[in-house]
């Protein structure tokens, strides 16, 4: 009967480690999380009232880059360009929209002969940017976020 009780005690000891709970911090959650979290993608890109109807991700995008691209297009159709020579360039603006929806220009990348041709078309092109309607911010996880863009500007003067 005694190595029953010693062998039930040994059962009883030895089996309270499996009952241990291990506690898991906040902190050891989020660090996991942030170690599966794609960085390089969005939930919802930035978009203006116009693309509001749409639901698929690529297309809000598209909505977004036409009517940016169609937007700076615009603004310098309306402005006289005279240049020497003909000018065919691709310009790359660099942008960052920013949590509220504010539009921030990080570098736009003209060929020095452009420049040369239209010396005020950096200008035009952020004035034109200055006008732009009302941005909606990108949301990732359903919080307003920054992102970043390089759209390309296809440039013809005759």
């Amino acid at each position: 009967m005694k190595q029953i009780a010693v062998f039930s005690l040994f059962l009883v000891m030895a089996s309270c480690q499996y009952l241990d709970v291990k506690k898991t911090s906040s902190e050891a959650i989020f660090e996991e999380e942030l170690k599966t979290f794609n960085w390089s993608e969005v939930d919802n890109y930035p978009s203006f009232l116009v693309c509001d109807d749409l639901q698929v991700k690529q297309d809000i995008k598209n909505c977004f880059e036409t009517t940016l691209t169609n937007h700076i297009s615009e603004r310098l159709q309306a402005e006289t360009i005279i240049v020497n020579q003909d000018v065919n360039d691709t310009i790359m603006l660099s942008f960052l929209i920013s949590e509220k929806g504010e539009l921030q220009i990080k570098a736009i990348e003209i060929d020095s002969i452009t420049t040369h041709e239209i010396p005020s078309l950096e200008a035009s092109i952020t004035e034109s940017l200055n006008t732009l309607p009302k941005i909606f911010p990108a949301v990732k996880r359903g919080q307003q976020v920054k992102t970043q863009f390089k759209l390309p500007i296809i440039l013809k003067v005759n």
